[in-house]
């Protein structure tokens, strides 16, 4: 059966609308044949991602320009071009051109480079703090400014997307600086969400310090960038930002969850078992 030219017409556009609705539905994690850093959910994001468009075409300008210099030293000083060579052994201003031009580039880099650096290590004064410690294979969170409950996350195989949906995810207010506490129970570990920007080592024995404020409510995953044993590549990080409305509401149920029954844990119930 033949299609009209207004069907197909239709069936392109319809096509399209699914293309556009699939790439909202995947925000905040990696998307099929990505080429480009995750679209920016933090202020850190948003620098990092402009640091990185702006050091791609600076190179991409340099690759060219010295391609186009070795273009010319081809053509012009061959051997049929120049029968009798030149004697010349320097030539003072090309000496001078050559040092200062690479020191103001590098300097032009670093500027933007140390400025994003702090802007990660200066911790803003923050609105919640969270807890997170990297465990074989499985993360735990607590939230010390808000009842002191604490729950594990861990993957779960019938959640979507695969490899990322976890049992228990990670809530925080949009809009409000997150201060993020890590460290490790039993080996190195690393938090990581590329959607904030953020990624520090959970190291046993040592409590590390992050942050990030989201500025879109939704869901954003990570996974432990660390290796840490033999399932490494299944304890993924989950991120659900809500307004401040919703996260009251969970807070009050992940008190009475939580909190009054240690048990919901999968560190407790492992110990129950033996």
């Amino acid at each position: 059966m033949k299609m009209s030219k207004g069907q197909r017409l239709l069936g392109l556009a319809a096509a399209g609308m699914a293309l556009i609705s699939g790439g909202t539905a995947l925000a905040g994690q990696p998307k099929p044949w990505e080429y480009t850093l995750q679209e920016a959910a933090s202020p850190v994001m948003e620098n990092i991602v402009w640091f990185h468009n702006f050091l791609f075409w600076l190179i991409t300008l340099i690759t060219l320009f010295v391609l186009a210099l070795l273009v010319v030293v081809v053509v012009k000083f061959n051997a049929k071009a120049n029968p009798v060579p030149s004697k010349t052994t320097h030539n003072t201003l090309i000496e001078v051109a050559w040092t200062l031009i690479p020191v103001l580039i590098l300097v032009g880099i670093a500027v933007p480079s140390f400025r994003l650096l702090f802007q990660q290590l200066d911790i803003p004064k923050a609105d919640l703090t969270v807890k997170a410690t990297g465990k074989q294979w499985y993360w735990s969170y607590a939230y010390p400014d808000n009842g002191k409950f604490e729950f594990d996350s861990l993957m779960a195989a019938d959640k979507q997307p695969r490899l990322l949906g976890v049992d228990n995810e990670m809530v925080v207010p949009v809009n409000k600086v997150i201060r993020v506490q890590t460290t490790g129970a039993d080996v190195i570990h690393a938090f990581a969400v590329p959607a904030f920007g953020i990624k520090i080592d959970s190291i046993p024995g040592r409590l590390n310090e992050t942050w990030f404020k989201a500025t879109k409510v939704g869901m954003y995953y990570g996974q432990c960038s660390e290796l840490c044993g033999k399932d490494h590549a299944f304890m993924p990080i989950a991120v659900r930002v809500v307004n401040d409305q919703e996260f009251a509401a969970w807070v009050e149920a992940a008190k009475k969850k939580y909190a009054t029954n240690p048990a919901n844990t999968f560190a407790a119930a492992g110990q129950a078992a033996q």
